[in-house]
């Protein structure tokens, strides 16, 4: 590294002279066309190496010639070719039958045709291509293209070198947008706390990473911090020490001997399998020390019959935890870092331990969101129910398969309608229609004869679930049905290197709040709204004031059966459809509209929240066992009601008191 620095920061002047120098140039004399100037050096440009770069690029500078940089740019990317009659270069695309295009490197014109064979593609190799890269990446800093100045930054972000920072000075001065100044400021410290030479430029530095949460800064502090296990009579003199490694407490005891013996300043300590072989060697008539071979099946009796042959004097003593105990005793362990200056990592770990208090507060916002994205779908899942649950108290098992229904309407459009947000816009309403059909008629065949049989209800409703789903396998199959996202919801939002969400959650998300939004105005806006009101809260006084109890019942039940199916489409674009899906969220809806109050809207947006944040919360503690969050999240649910009965928001009338 030491031995490219004087060339980089030669070719890095070269290029800068490059823009700093051509304009003061252009004023005084014609510009010299490139292919002119490549001519006084073809030799160089047609076989680069290391060793003539610099030449190369003065001779250039020199010929004061416009679309040099473009050219070193391409050249150095191999895109830039020989003719070898006339030594001329050329840029070249493939035109048909495989025969290169020529163009004109001044003028960017075809000139004609060649065939590859009669061309010399000139390669530079790796070392060419790395110093002119690099030289090229500092000098994109001064670039006036904004994009092209922050896709430098990034590049010097990746590869970070101690020579970059008199450029990344350079052109910080000279940076006239706020927000990319800061950008190299930040990139400035990175490289400052790395390769200053001095300490109080390190130290400052440092100061100016704290809190960074991003990886360029988190990764900078870390290499400052890196540590080497060392030992001794005592502490090295100079040494930076990290900590004290007490066997024991920070280190067994058997560690801290292997370090020693493999010193050589302490006698080996045989392991298992050295006892083993040791007692191998030393059968006599089916006897090791006196004890039959076929006793010796634990570590225990093979110790003893080792014992008994170092008694005899056969083999080597063996090292037992008193002499470990003695022989660890008069060394001290210690970890001490690389970096020599106490005071520069003093400052890293300071700057490392704000970070780490950033990054978990980063961390909760993350889960937050998480969870409020489960809840989103918990609610979408769950709404539907708490509407036919809440005004007709039918216990609807299928509830889930009107779900399933919703997102299986959504595959299907997707296949007729192959753009993806033409069709997400057709399968919304498309799916509410079906899934209000399919609950009305549902509701007039079965549910309607058993309103004042609760237990029928259920067991009819799930046996109409389990036929659904074996129906959804004979049409769609077994095999997970894709229902994908528009471009324009795929990815996610970035928030910084610890928090990002992705976008169909978010949308998911705004689609939970139109909904709640949407059944507010219509529960409390509407006549339907009102005449639903009055059948939760008193079925038998709604029907005196002219209501019909039977056609409330009805629209209610296949409204809530609508809105299923609409969950359905957005659940899909985030899970698998298959005939099974409406299981995976048919007992969350349940605990949802019981937790949150039977019958509510904010109750069932209150039952989601908590759900979803209780679920996040436990993954937090245990996150590769989803199932243990799951069950203690039912734990918690029914010591809940043992509390709460009611749920979190109780709802008067029929329910209430049901």
């Amino acid at each position: 590294m030491l031995r490219l620095m004087p060339r980089i920061a030669m070719l890095f002047a070269c290029l800068v002279a490059l823009i700093l120098v051509f304009p003061l140039r252009a004023s005084a004399q014609m510009e010299t066309p490139l292919q002119d100037a490549l001519q006084t050096v073809q030799p160089l440009v047609a076989s680069p190496s290391r060793a003539t770069v610099p030449d190369m690029l003065a001779a250039l500078i020199a010929a004061d010639a416009p679309g040099t940089v473009a050219f070193l740019r391409a050249w150095s990317d191999r895109e830039v070719y020989e003719r070898p009659e006339d030594g001329l270069f050329f840029f070249a695309r493939e035109g048909a039958d495989r025969a290169l295009v020529l163009i004109d490197i001044d003028t960017g014109e075809e000139v004609g045709t060649a065939s590859s064979r009669d061309m010399n593609q000139i390669r530079p190799n790796a070392g060419v291509r790395r110093e002119v890269s690099a030289a090229l990446v500092q000098f994109e800093l001064l670039n006036p293209d904004p994009a092209r100045r922050i896709a430098a930054l990034e590049s010097i972000a990746r590869s970070p070198d101690a020579e970059q920072v008199e450029a990344l000075q350079i052109a910080l001065e000279a940076e006239e947008d706020s927000g990319i100044a800061l950008r190299m400021q930040r990139l400035l410290d990175l490289l400052n706390a790395r390769f200053a030479t001095d300490t109080a430029t390190r130290v400052d530095a440092i100061e100016g990473l704290r809190g960074d949460i991003s990886t360029e800064a988190r990764r900078a502090l870390n290499q400052i911090l890196q540590t080497r296990s060392e030992f001794g009579e005592t502490i090295a003199e100079g040494a930076n020490v990290a900590r004290i490694r007490v066997p024991g407490e920070d280190m067994t005891l058997i560690s801290a001997y292997t370090v020693l013996s493999d010193a050589g300043l302490a006698p080996e300590r045989p392991g298992r399998n050295a006892i083993r072989d040791v007692l191998r060697a030393n059968v006599v008539d089916g006897t090791v020390g006196g004890i039959p071979v076929h006793q010796l099946d634990t570590d225990e009796a093979r110790r003893a019959a080792y014992r008994a042959l170092e008694e005899a004097g056969t083999v080597a003593p063996l090292v037992t935890q008193a002499d470990m105990e003695a022989a660890v005793a008069q060394y001290v362990f210690y970890d001490a870092y690389l970096e020599a200056d106490r005071a520069v990592t003093d400052a890293a770990r300071d700057a490392l331990d704000s970070t780490r208090t950033r990054i978990s507060v980063w961390q909760f916002v993350g889960i937050s969101i998480d969870a409020l994205s489960l809840a989103s779908i918990f609610f979408l899942a769950a709404i539907g129910l708490a509407i036919t649950f809440g005004v007709m108290r039918v216990i609807n098992m299928a509830h889930g398969e009107f779900i399933m229904m919703g997102a299986y309407t959504g595959y299907v459009v997707q296949t007729v309608i192959p753009n993806y947000t033409t069709s997400l816009v057709i399968a919304l309403p498309l799916a509410f229609a079906v899934t209000f059909a399919a609950g009305v008629l549902m509701e007039r065949l079965v549910i309607r004869h058993l309103y004042t049989r609760p237990l029928e209800t259920l067991l009819a409703t799930f046996g109409i679930s389990i036929a659904l789903q074996q129906l959804a396998k004979n049409i769609f199959g077994t095999q997970a049905r894709p229902l994908t996202a528009p471009d324009w919801l795929a990815g996610a939002i970035q928030v910084n290197d610890i928090v990002s969400v992705a976008s169909i959650r978010v949308a998911i998300f705004v689609m939970a709040i139109g909904f709640l939004l949407m059944l507010l105005y219509i529960l409390n806006r509407t006549r339907l709204g009102l005449e639903v009101r009055a059948v939760t809260q008193n079925p038998g006084m709604a029907a005196s004031m002219g209501i019909n109890p039977d056609r409330i019942n009805m629209l209610t039940f296949g409204l809530g059966s609508g809105i299923a199916g609409v969950a359905g489409v957005a659940i899909g674009l985030v899970a698998q459809v298959t005939s099974e899906m409406g299981a995976n969220y048919i007992v969350q809806s349940f605990m949802t509209v019981v937790v949150g109050g039977v019958g509510s809207v904010f109750g069932t947006l209150a039952g989601a929240t908590l759900i979803g944040f209780l679920q996040k919360g436990i993954e937090w503690f245990n996150p590769a066992n989803t199932l243990a969050a799951q069950t203690f999240m039912v734990l918690f649910i029914i010591l809940f009601i043992q509390f709460r009965p009611k749920g979190i928001v109780a709802l008067k009338g029929r329910a209430a008191g049901d």
